[in-house]
């Protein structure tokens, strides 16, 4: 099975709520494409996708002086493969997904057509096919395809609108602008409590923990 096939049919079924044995064991992919590496942490299951020998890759997760369940996204194993890759970790992340949800979004949005906007050129970065829309009160939801071409969504909240539901909103709204009509993926940091909650009422579930390695 292709590399990019093999992650991206794992993150099809768990998205529709089908999840590699909960035994313990640990699954290594090669990288998808040459930009996406990382650790994806499910129910007592593991996934190292990168390109990395697969033999030292089991060989550090050994040594691990810690919980084998949570060895793969211990401080010392992504040490140990960011030093080896040359890549960065910037976030250990809750990864969540909903599903698509049919007609047009209830929020007003604008998209912006201007890529060399800061918001387009910083999604360009991680992911592909990136669209990014714009509410009239200062809200912004970004998509493209990321991690093995699943379509991804983040939103952005002026610090002046929190508290109003704005992000829920926008969350919500992007469950209706998937392309394809396939299931959408976010990540939010575990300590932004208000952007768990917002998207966790904008319908998405949590499916594991994610980190990925960024090429600096």
């Amino acid at each position: 099975m292709p590399a990019a096939r093999g992650l991206a049919s794992l993150l099809a079924d768990a998205a529709h709520g089908a999840f590699p044995p909960p035994d313990g064991s640990v699954t290594v992919l090669p990288q998808p494409n040459p930009r996406d590496a990382g650790v994806l942490s499910l129910t007592a299951h593991a996934v190292v996708f990168t390109d990395e020998d697969p033999a030292w890759v089991r060989a550090r997760l050994a040594e691990v002086p810690s919980d084998p369940l949570g060895a793969a996204l211990s401080p010392s194993f992504l040490s140990a493969l960011m030093t080896r890759t040359g890549r960065l970790v910037n976030n250990t992340d809750l990864l969540t997904v909903a599903r698509a949800l049919p007609g047009p979004p209830a929020l007003s949005l604008h998209e912006i057509e201007d890529r060399d906007h800061p918001r387009v050129v910083r999604a360009l970065a991680f992911r592909d096919d990136v669209r990014v829309w714009c509410t009239a009160e200062g809200g912004v939801l970004v998509m493209g395809r990321g991690v093995a071409g699943r379509w991804e969504t983040a939103v952005e909240v002026d610090g002046a609108l929190r508290g109003k539901g704005l992000g829920r909103a926008l969350a919500e709204a992007a469950r209706h602008l998937v392309p394809d009509g396939g299931p959408l993926w976010s990540q939010q940091a575990p300590g932004n409590a208000a952007s768990v909650r917002a998207f966790q009422a904008a319908g998405f579930r949590p499916v594991g923990a994610e980190a990925l390695l960024v090429a600096p």
